[in-house]
């Protein structure tokens, strides 16, 4: 499973937020392990969000090997480090780094390319 940073200093605004950055907390060891292989990602690459009615898709854009758990301004509306410079749909991707521990965080992330309600189907990202 994930979080969304949804509280106090660190809230973020749902997907649907325009402009927004949209920011979830994900394990990369155990919890089900959904952030595994987020190191993995290339600048281009899809990252889809599914919700009860739409479907969300982002290009990652950049990622930050390593930071302080503290930074918290990699949630900003326009994150510095990120490469955006204006407010835009945004998605941040957080996670322990190295594997194994919680000594920093790496971050990745996207710029929204596509909102499609489910009912129009899966989009590209999903079924290429």
């Amino acid at each position: 499973m994930v979080g969304h940073y949804n509280k106090g200093g660190t809230k973020t605004p749902m997907p649907d937020a325009n402009p927004g950055n949209f920011a979830l907390a994900g394990h990369r060891n155990t919890h089900g392990e959904p952030f595994r292989y987020i190191n993995r990602l290339k600048p281009g690459d899809p990252i889809v969000v599914e919700t009860q009615d739409t479907y969300y898709v982002y290009k990652m854009a950049s990622i930050l090997p390593q930071t302080s758990p503290g930074n918290t301004a990699v949630l900003d509306p326009v994150p510095p480090g990120s490469g955006f410079t204006k407010p835009g749909r945004y998605i941040t991707l957080t996670t322990c780094t190295p594997e194994f521990t919680s000594k920093y965080r790496m971050i990745v992330w996207g710029k929204m390319v596509e909102d499609r309600p489910r009912d129009k189907g899966k989009p590209p990202a999903l079924v290429d």
